[in-house]
């Protein structure tokens, strides 16, 4: 096969690129109207992402974080974002999704719990990676956990955490045993620790329900990455009611999200001009 000359070869490519380049165009410029219909404008970051991804990015999402018909309602989706760029962390983002979240009809108690549901996933996150937990160890204890919290044997009222000893105890009463990373966690700290957990994500009495909560500890498990994290909240929100459409909606949602971040920071846009935009987007949103 001849080879081509290099300088040949160039032009070619430059002519190929060139044309790719023309195509992007208008499909670009055909995004932009639709994010400004959508939106009411066209935000600084989305004009910074290359014009010949800016459909395709666009699309993503519109059909996934923007679609009202999609498994997760709007609040959530924007609550899992909040979680996620609350650990980030990523300032422009916690920015957005908190003002699209309470657009969507979250609650200020709405808002807290998910954020706190996302500093609890990273803590035992970084508790269960740093003390190097056997995973499969973590599995098998989780499939007992979970086998056991759908038949609770345990009766009468749940004594007071106060040291490590009552804490192991009501963990065990709770959750059937007392998982390795549990056990591993210094006794001087477990007792506040367990409460913490109860008290926010294991607690049927917050705002959020259980499988918001649960999705939430995945999406952010999910960008971590944890696989520990993963394989829990997943099982955790499939016991609560979530569906294969809404796990993988979450994750999707983190994935955005995380997208998006990189965006806006790797392009050192202005924060001030960013929160002007999006509060233009919200009252644009309300509006309509």
């Amino acid at each position: 096969m001849t080879k081509l000359p290099i300088a040949i070869a160039i032009a070619i490519t430059a002519a190929c690129l060139a044309a790719t380049a023309a195509l992007a165009r208008p499909e670009a410029e055909a995004t932009y109207q639709d994010i400004q219909k959508t939106l009411g404008s066209v935000p600084t970051f989305l004009r910074a992402f290359p014009e010949e991804g800016i459909a395709a990015a666009w699309d993503e999402l519109k059909s996934v974080q923007l679609n009202p018909h999609s498994a997760l309602d709007g609040a959530t989706k924007e609550l899992i974002g909040l979680a996620v760029a609350a650990q980030i962390p990523c300032k422009y983002c916690v920015y957005f999704h908190t003002r699209v979240g309470k657009l969507n009809g979250a609650s200020d108690r709405d808002v807290k719990e998910a954020i706190a549901m996302a500093a609890i996933t990273r803590h035992w996150s970084t508790v269960l990676n740093g003390m190097q937990i056997d995973l499969v160890e973590f599995k098998q204890e989780m499939a007992r956990v979970f086998t056991y919290v759908q038949h609770p044997t345990a009766t009468g009222a749940p004594a007071p955490v106060t040291d490590a000893a009552s804490a192991y105890r009501d963990i065990e009463r709770t959750l059937g045993s007392v998982p390795t990373f549990l056990r591993r966690f210094p006794e001087t700290g477990i007792a506040p620790a367990w409460r913490e957990m109860k008290s926010v994500q294991l607690n049927p009495a917050t705002s959020l329900s259980g499988k918001r909560k649960e999705l939430i500890g995945l999406a952010v498990a999910a960008q971590i990455p944890c696989a520990y994290c993963v394989a829990f909240h997943t099982q955790a929100a499939m016991l609560n009611g979530a569906s294969d459409a809404e796990i993988r909606e979450a994750v999707a949602m983190a994935a955005i999200t995380r997208h998006w971040s990189t965006v806006l920071n790797g392009s050192l846009i202005d924060e001030a001009q960013f929160r002007k935009e999006v509060d233009q987007i919200v009252a644009h949103a309300k509006k309509k």
